[in-house]
């Protein structure tokens, strides 16, 4: 099982600046590359400082230069805010850039914060087929003089220009929840992003079920690769994993905030939730957060994975955008390179 780092710019405060998140984002990259992870992603979200992402290939270009070895991916770009020939075109200069070190993830958006700021009327069924018109019209762009008669392109033929520099195009992922966005990607050729987001261990193997599932159904194609994400924290001991577990509580209470997309929002900054707000909700309380997502101690944490790659996913991508200040990003991302890692062959 390989392992990846997934990380943005997060910012919960509106005294963070903003160039001091974006140099902490590099420096977490940069020790993901040093410590000989797989690959970086990192994703698209627009006018949200929650998580500040408008344009993956912008990062990743310029992680390109800073980094040597990761693979480089977009974890994900959201299908319905592209259109397929900037999206080809600005994903096989990013290729050409990172010297064939792109993956694309590729997915149809959660927040309807963004909808109805970039699509108005969007809505996740519209999306998903979006992304499904989406995927075979950039192969086809990428393999040159492609032309499209879809249900939301239309366009005479054309080519992407540049061409991707890996052939025929870079590793292609799909983020995928239901059956059918897992058959979906199989069918397609398409390596499978899934995450059990604030939800425990039989989500992960559930996700996975899903995945076998449609390979079963597709059983005559290529098995593509799954990875799975989720927030970790390898801590130094019991107050230090209880103090993350309090941490991720509050971020998740802030990711269910956004996604509701009930509250005022100001500056690019949510109202923020009361103590007491975020008490109430035992769907993300503390011991929740300690027990389903990875947070644990060296030992507990290679457990754990060793589970998940027992169950047959390819990747593992720890996702560190928590709210936690960034020097306990630092040491426990340190903690996992240094600890963890070595477990796995």
């Amino acid at each position: 099982m390989k392992f990846s780092l997934f990380v943005h710019m997060e910012r919960l405060d509106a005294e963070q600046s903003q160039q001091q998140l974006y140099d902490e984002f590099i420096a977490l990259c940069e020790i993901a590359d040093r410590g000989g992870m797989h690959a970086i992603w990192t994703g698209e979200h627009h006018a949200m400082d929650f998580t500040i992402a408008p344009n993956p290939f912008i990062n990743i270009a310029d992680l390109a230069r800073r980094t040597k070895n990761v693979r480089l991916g977009t974890g994900t770009v959201v299908a319905p805010f592209w259109h397929p020939i900037k999206l080809a075109g600005e994903a096989a200069m990013t290729d050409v850039i990172s010297g064939g070190r792109l993956d694309i993830g590729i997915a149809r958006g959660a927040y309807n914060f963004e909808y109805q700021r970039l699509s108005p009327g969007l809505d996740a069924w519209t999306a998903g087929q979006r992304l499904r018109e989406m995927i075979p019209a950039i192969k086809g762009l990428w393999a040159g003089d492609y032309a499209m008669d879809g249900e939301f392109w239309s366009f005479p033929s054309t080519t992407s220009a540049p061409r991707p520099l890996q052939q025929p195009h870079p590793p292609l992922w799909v983020a995928a929840r239901d059956p059918n966005s897992h058959e979906f990607a199989v069918a397609n050729g398409c390596n499978v992003q899934v995450t059990p987001l604030w939800l425990g261990d039989e989500e992960v193997e559930s996700l996975m079920g899903r995945f076998n599932d449609a390979c079963a159904r597709h059983a005559s194609l290529p098995r593509p690769k799954i990875m799975v994400l989720r927030h970790t924290y390898v801590g130094s001991d019991e107050p230090d994993l209880q103090r993350a577990a309090r941490e991720i509580s509050v971020y998740y209470n802030y990711f269910g905030a956004w996604f509701k997309n009930e509250r005022p929002i100001h500056q690019g900054l949510i109202e923020r939730l009361s103590d007491a707000e975020i008490e109430a909700n035992a769907m993300y309380a503390p011991d929740a957060m300690r027990r389903n997502n990875v947070v644990g101690t060296a030992g507990e944490v290679i457990e754990r994975l060793k589970r998940y790659e027992a169950l047959g996913y390819d990747e593992y991508s720890f996702w560190i955008d928590t709210g936690m200040s960034f020097a306990r990003k630092k040491a426990s991302l340190e903690r996992f390179i240094a600890d963890v890692m070595p477990a796995f062959g």
